[in-house]
C-alpha cells in the first residue's frame, strides 16, 4: 500500500511539473526571458493581441467644479489609455451668446488637446441646448453621431438629442437607419458598445424616445451600454447585458462618495476576449510616482441661485428600533416654482443627514413633505428601487402624511413608524 502511494504521489509531481514546463513554454513563446528557476504562477500572460483599454470621461456640466475635468486629463497621461471617449455634456451651454459659446469651447478644447491619445468627442443636451449650440457643433465637429471600429470591435456613437432642444431629447428615425446601417455593415464584430449622454431606457419618454426601435437593432449581439447625464452611478441589466450610468467627471454633484453613486471618475475598460472589463477609477485616486495631484488652473461655473443652508437630520425608526438603508426626501410642501428637494440614505443605526447643494449641508429653512421607502436591495437589475419594506403610503407624497418643519440652526427630525 505504502508503495501505491508513493508511485501515486510521483505520477502526481512529473504530471504538475510537466503543466507547469508546458506554461513555461507558453511564457518563452511570449518571449519572456527566464531561467528554469524563476518562480511563477500558471496564468497566461496578459497580453492577447485582441486585448486593448480605452477610458471613458462623464459629464463636466450643470455647474462645473474648479480643477476637475483638467485634472482628469493630466491622470488620463499618466494611465496611458488607447483612447479616451467621453458621454457628453462637455460646456455648461445652455445660452446663445456667441462670445459666452466660444469662451466655452475654447476652454474645454484647450484641455482635451493635451491628452496624449485621441478623444471621440458627443454631444450632451448642455452641448445641444437649442438649434444656435447645434450649429456651432456642426461648424466645430461634423457628425453629432457616427461609429468607428477598432481590432474588431464596433463603437456606436449615439446623439440623444437628436433632433436638439427637445426637454427630454430623442433619437431620430434618420439616426435610427444610420445605425441600422452601422450594425448591418459590421455585423461580424467581435463586441459592440453604445455610447449615449442620457440612459434613455430610464427616462419617462422611454416609450417614444426612440430608444426601444434602437435597441431592437441590437437583439442577438453582444454589446454594452454607457451614457451619463444623471451624474450618479447606476449599473442596470436589460436583455442580458450590461448598462453603465456613469457618475461625472467634474459636473455638478454632492458628491456624497461611493455609497450615493456620487463622485468624479474614469471609466477603464479593458478589451478582452470574452468580453470587457469595466474598472471605476475614482480620480482622487490617481497619483503621479512623486505622489503628487496634477494641479490645474481650471475654474468653476458659476454658481446657481440657491438658499441658505441648515443642518438638518434625525433617526428613522420603526416601533424603536433603528430602519438602515431608508431613502428619505424632503420635497417643499406644495407646488412651488422653486421647489427644494433634499435628500438622504439612512446609517445602520437609523441615522441620516440631509443634503440639498453639497454633502451633507442640510436643507434651507421651510416646510416640507416627506417620503420614506426602505427597498431591499436597494437596486434591482434594472436600476430601480428593489422592494419596499415599509408601509407603502409613506413612499408616495400624496398619501405619507408625514411633514418636515426646518427652522434657522440646527434641526434634529426624527421619524417613528408603527406597522
Amino acid at each position: 500500500m505504502r508503495r501505491f502511494v508513493l508511485v501515486f504521489t510521483t505520477v502526481i509531481f512529473f504530471a504538475a511539473a510537466a503543466a507547469f514546463s508546458s506554461q513555461r513554454a507558453l511564457l518563452s513563446d511570449a518571449e519572456v526571458r527566464q531561467d528554469d528557476q524563476t518562480p511563477q504562477s500558471a496564468a497566461r500572460l496578459n497580453n492577447e493581441a485582441t486585448t486593448f483599454q480605452f477610458a471613458i470621461v462623464s459629464d463636466r456640466t450643470g455647474g462645473h467644479r474648479a480643477r476637475v475635468f483638467s485634472q482628469a486629463v493630466e491622470q488620463l497621461n499618466l494611465l496611458q489609455p488607447e483612447f479616451v471617449i467621453t458621454v457628453g455634456d462637455l460646456i455648461e451651454g445652455y445660452s446663445e451668446d456667441a462670445q459666452k459659446i466660444v469662451r466655452e469651447w475654447r476652454e474645454f478644447q484647450s484641455y482635451a488637446h493635451k491628452l496624449q491619445m485621441p478623444f471621440f468627442y458627443l454631444p450632451g443636451n448642455h452641448d445641444l441646448a437649442n438649434n444656435y449650440l447645434d450649429q456651432v457643433w456642426k461648424g466645430k465637429f461634423g457628425r453629432r453621431y457616427y461609429h468607428f471600429v477598432y481590432r474588431n470591435v464596433l463603437f456606436l456613437m449615439v446623439n440623444s438629442d437628436d433632433p436638439p432642444g427637445k426637454k427630454e431629447g430623442e433619437i431620430s428615425s434618420a439616426q435610427t437607419e444610420y445605425m441600422k446601417k452601422a450594425l448591418g455593415e459590421n455585423a461580424g464584430v467581435r463586441w459592440t458598445f453604445v455610447i449615449v449622454h442620457r440612459p434613455m431606457w430610464s427616462e419617462p419618454t422611454v416609450d417614444t424616445n426612440g430608444w426601444l426601435e434602437f435597441e431592437k437593432l441590437l437583439a442577438g449581439r453582444s454589446y454594452t451600454v454607457f451614457a451619463g447625464h444623471v451624474h450618479s452611478y447606476m449599473k442596470y441589466v436589460r436583455n442580458g447585458m450590461n448598462y453603465y450610468q456613469l457618475a461625472t467627471t467634474g459636473g455638478a454633484s454632492r458628491m456624497r462618495g461611493v455609497h450615493y453613486g456620487e463622485f468624479d471618475e474614469i471609466a477603464w475598460v479593458t478589451m478582452k476576449d470574452g468580453g470587457p472589463v469595466l474598472a471605476n477609477v475614482l480620480m482622487d485616486g490617481i497619483y503621479r510616482e512623486n505622489m503628487s495631484r496634477p494641479v490645474t488652473d481650471e475654474g468653476a461655473a458659476p454658481p446657481y441661485p440657491s438658499k441658505p443652508v441648515h443642518p438638518a437630520g434625525g433617526k428613522i425608526l420603526m416601533q424603536g428600533k433603528p430602519v438602515a438603508g431608508a431613502y428619505i426626501a424632503f420635497i417643499t410642501a406644495g407646488d412651488k416654482k422653486d421647489a427644494v428637494h433634499a435628500d438622504a440614505i439612512s446609517e445602520p443605526d437609523g441615522s441620516y443627514q440631509l443634503s440639498t447643494y453639497g454633502p451633507f449641508d442640510g436643507i434651507p429653512v421651510g416646510e416640507y413633505d416627506v417620503t420614506i421607502i426602505q427597498p431591499k436591495p436597494f437596486y434591482d437589475e434594472a436600476g430601480r428601487f428593489g422592494p419596499n419594506q415599509l408601509p407603502a403610503r409613506f413612499g408616495d407624497v400624496k398619501t405619507s402624511g408625514l411633514k418636515g418643519v426646518v427652522k434657522p440652526g440646527r434641526n434634529t427630525l426624527n421619524f417613528n413608524f408603527e406597522p
